[in-house]
């Protein structure tokens, strides 16, 4: 079952809030020194963009950005800044602790002329991404640059996210380098990924190689475990925000929706997680959810990688997304889902009457594999308290073949350093087409 998060109480909630907003507003420490070896990094595996799949949906989410102001090439979070875009703000006098080259006038972390930009990599409503180098040790590095408005300070999304990102230090989770904060801009260096997930699907079209999605699976819900047992929920899980190296490793990434612990069970929004990748109970109204939110959305990743296409891709609206979902696990009642009636949206003569299906019937390729199609079933389940943890999900029978020293790695280790552990060959290098009706739609990628 989905493990349930503790509340606070609102005067908590609001004292804590307050206190990180200024904290993080009048000093944003370093990080640490740039670290990992991306020196043997690829280049990026570019797409052409009239051959892209654009994986639409409907509109609806207050979170989504406009699709004319965001690239689907990359998440938020693979980014890099123009040392001459971002340094023209006084530099926050307590962001000089950093490390001491030889040279006073040497580049030194904390600064935003430590970076060279390389190229753009898309734009959002608040931040703008790049790809770039550090000056200080030569390596690549990802920038989100993030503008700040003199009336509104800094955007609450990049506070929470860097405050989360700060405590996070897994193999599994994108890696915060150095914070940068300037009068006009605040600058979140990470270490630079060269794809993602989504991009990795459109290169390999009509489902990846089963042992791949095993591996891909496993390091989704190892970082997704180690965030749901320091009671954090990322809130928004969907291909683009899972980063993939060049040697195969997954990452979590953009975690501007993430939510930690100290804010109340019943106030969360349900305005969260793009339309495809949201599970029924947001969709239904709910704002009384757990780590039960992440894992509806790691059922559909992961038929997504078996199968090759979207689990449950809503063309229209939110009424078009139940309705997809319904129409494989069956429509719910009182007797199947406990509450599902006290739902603000859930209005039974809106639906039509689906039974549940076995889901090899709508992703026939879920029982070539072994295990594969019982296991999305303990993830894809209506009732929220019904889905499989992430925890509980990684000692499945589905990944009994894998090497057991897997469990036993310490967090910043990655799989692939077990020397049995790496990626197959996929089948075809083929770009897939997107159709007419997907990429006149609207999209957040």
């Amino acid at each position: 079952m989905c493990d349930l998060m503790p509340a606070a109480q609102p005067a908590e909630k609001i004292g804590k809030m307050k206190k990180l907003r200024r904290t993080l507003s009048e000093s944003f420490s370093r990080i640490g020194d740039c670290q990992g070896s991306d020196s043997l990094i690829k280049p990026l595996d570019t797409i052409p963009e009239d051959r892209k799949v654009q994986r639409t949906q409907s509109g609806f989410d207050p979170f989504e950005k406009p699709a004319g102001q965001v690239k689907r090439v990359h998440s938020e979070n693979n980014a890099c800044i123009n040392a001459k875009s971002s340094s023209s703000g006084k530099e926050s006098p307590k962001l000089r602790r950093h490390s001491s080259p030889s040279s006073p006038t040497s580049p030194k972390f904390g600064k935003a002329d430590s970076y060279e930009k390389l190229e753009k990599l898309g734009e959002g409503s608040y931040a703008t991404v790049y790809k770039g180098k550090s000056k200080v040790n030569g390596k690549l590095v990802a920038l989100k640059v993030i503008r700040l408005q003199e009336e509104e300070g800094t955007p609450f999304t990049a506070i929470r996210e860097a405050s989360l990102l700060k405590g996070l230090k897994h193999t599994n989770i994108v890696l915060l380098h150095d914070i940068i904060h300037t009068k006009e801009t605040l600058t979140l260096v990470f270490e630079y990924v060269h794809t993602d997930l989504c991009q990795y699907m459109d290169k390999h079209p009509g489902g990846l190689h089963p042992d791949n999605v095993r591996l891909f699976l496993f390091q989704l819900l190892r970082g997704l475990s180690y965030t749901h047992q320091r009671y954090i929920l990322h809130r928004d899980l969907k291909p683009q925000n899972l980063l993939i190296s060049d040697t195969g490793e997954l990452k979590l990434a953009d975690f501007g929706l993430a939510r930690a612990k100290s804010v109340p069970s019943h106030t969360y929004s349900n305005e969260v997680v793009t339309l495809w990748y949201r599970p029924p109970d947001v969709l239904l109204g709910s704002t009384d959810y757990s780590t039960c939110l992440d894992m509806w959305g790691v059922g559909c990743i992961f038929v997504e990688m078996i199968q090759g296409v979207a689990a449950f891709p809503g063309m229209k609206d939110i009424q078009d997304q139940l309705e997809r979902i319904f129409l494989v696990l069956g429509t719910p009642s009182e007797e199947t889902w406990p509450g599902v009636h006290s739902l603000p949206h859930f209005k039974p003569d809106r639906f039509t009457v689906y039974s549940p299906k076995k889901l090899r019937q709508a992703w026939n390729k879920l029982g070539y594999v072994d295990h594969a199609e019982e296991l999305a079933s303990r993830f894809l389940q209506c009732f929220p308290k019904n889905r499989l943890s992430a925890q509980a999900a990684l000692h499945h029978e589905y990944f009994s073949h894998l090497p057991p020293r897997l469990w036993e790695l310490p967090d910043m280790s990655s799989i692939f350093t077990v020397p049995s552990i790496k990626l197959q060959p996929e089948s075809g290098d083929s770009i897939q087409v997107c159709s007419k009706s997907k990429a006149t739609s609207n999209s957040k990628h």
